[in-house]
């Protein structure tokens, strides 16, 4: 068994391309894309109480990301394979995720796809605890976002992204918020949204931001209790004037901000979650628990 490292550890067995076996055991090639040229796409899918959630948007994010590097790989085959995931392990029953990566495949190094090759396929399950989180708030630090300009494919290339959100671990925040032009893309790993006046912004969808499964469940709520929300670029000068700020994504669900910090400056506090933050929360714990 592979040690423990940063408080995290390897799962018991992972599934290589329909073979599972323990970690240490799997093995790829030196000329996989992936490895040499992070030629990959990822996936994490939730799993609540051993029920897996959403899983028809993830693969179907999955799916455009597969088009857009134009990577012929059957996503429906991996089904069987994610439900397994859990149920062979300790995870089956809790709250958990899976960890999915497809790969081109190993070829000669090039900086162009080769003709041919052998997609392969990775996938894992993990424990998480996905109960608590409309208790929990967290702190931000802003920094420029450095990141590629295809932000919308959910690529392992993350070079960028674990450098931005380095910075606030160093820290002891929680999370990166990136500033692009004057305006807040998105976290270095999740969705940003703002409250002005009970109006919610969050930054619309594009090649600058990922198209987050959560994200899209969020829009969905908030029509469906009635919030106004607006896919607008929420302006980095007006962070200190906000009301709420929270984050989503697939673990980190609807995280309320406390502060949000710049250089040497605090430019938002909120000694609580607001009101519109904890009405989205309370609407996503009926949404995954009691769906």
């Amino acid at each position: 068994m592979l040690p423990q490292l940063n408080g995290k550890s390897y799962p018991k067995e992972v599934c290589l391309n329909g073979i599972w076996q323990k970690p240490e055991e799997a093995k790829i090639s030196v000329f996989d894309r992936g490895f040499m040229l992070g030629d990959s796409l990822y996936e994490v899918i939730p799993f609540y109480d051993g029920k897996v959630f959403a899983l028809k948007e993830h693969l179907s994010r999955l799916k455009y990301c597969l088009q857009e590097i134009s990577l012929d790989f059957d996503v429906e085959m991996l089904i069987p394979y994610i439900e397994d995931s859990v149920r062979r392990s300790d995870n089956a029953g809790k709250d958990a995720a899976v960890y999915l990566q497809v790969s081109r495949g190993a070829a000669p190094r090039s900086h162009f796809f080769p003709e041919r090759s052998e997609p392969i396929f990775l996938l894992y399950s993990f424990p998480v605890n996905l109960s608590g989180f409309e208790n929990k708030h967290w702190k931000l630090l802003i920094s420029e976002d450095i990141r590629w300009h295809r932000c919308d494919i959910k690529t392992t290339s993350y070079l960028a992204n674990t450098m931005l959100n380095d910075k606030s671990y160093k820290l002891g925040l929680n999370e990166t918020l990136l500033v692009k032009e004057g305006m807040i893309t998105e976290g270095s790993h999740s969705t940003a949204f703002f409250v002005k006046d009970k109006i919610i912004f969050t930054h619309p969808e594009g090649h600058q931001i990922l198209s987050g499964i959560t994200r899209k469940i969020v829009l969905d709520l908030c029509q469906n209790l009635g919030l106004e929300i607006r896919e607008e670029a929420f302006p980095f000068s007006e962070i200190e004037n906000a009301d709420e700020v929270f984050l989503t994504g697939t673990t980190t669900q609807i995280m309320a901000i406390s502060e949000i910090q710049f250089q040497d400056n605090i430019l938002f506090q909120a000694v609580e979650s607001g009101p519109i933050t904890r009405k989205l929360q309370e609407a996503f714990i009926q949404k995954t628990r009691n769906p």
